[in-house]
């Protein structure tokens, strides 16, 4: 027996899906399949929170000529502020713009694909979550 509910179709899930935001909100596994696959319903603060954890920022802090820049090595994104604060705010909304991206197209790109924890962050997270999590 398995120590979460799982249900065999998308309709069967449809019928108790009451019963899968109960599950995901206690922390128990939740999975519908659906065309041979599965998926798992999960609550979002305890995805960003176990994400973070896994795939930390690495966010580099540069400060030079009056002016501060933030990159994350490996990723296509960076930004830079007159202040830490400013460079911070400006790595949000590149990050958010990322994530867009990868969802309507960077997805598929080999060298892209395998940003999708990174992507389930931004999402997810408020802007005081990111910050955080940038900053750590």
């Amino acid at each position: 027996m398995s120590p979460g509910i799982e249900y065999r179709s998308a309709r069967e899930a449809r019928e108790h899906f009451k019963e899968i935001l109960d599950a995901a909100d206690d922390g128990r596994p939740a999975t519908v399949t659906r065309d041979a696959r599965r998926v798992a319903a999960v609550d979002a603060d305890r995805l960003v929170h176990f994400l973070t954890r896994v795939r930390p920022a690495g966010a580099e802090v540069v400060a030079e000529n009056d002016s501060w820049s933030l990159f994350i090595p490996g990723l296509p994104v960076a930004a830079d502020g007159a202040t830490l604060d400013d460079a911070v705010a400006e790595m949000i909304d590149a990050l958010r713009d990322y994530a867009e991206e990868w969802v309507d197209h960077l997805r598929l790109a080999p060298n892209h694909a395998e940003n999708w924890g990174l992507v389930q962050i931004v999402a997810l997270s408020s802007d005081q979550q990111l910050r955080d999590w940038l900053l750590a």
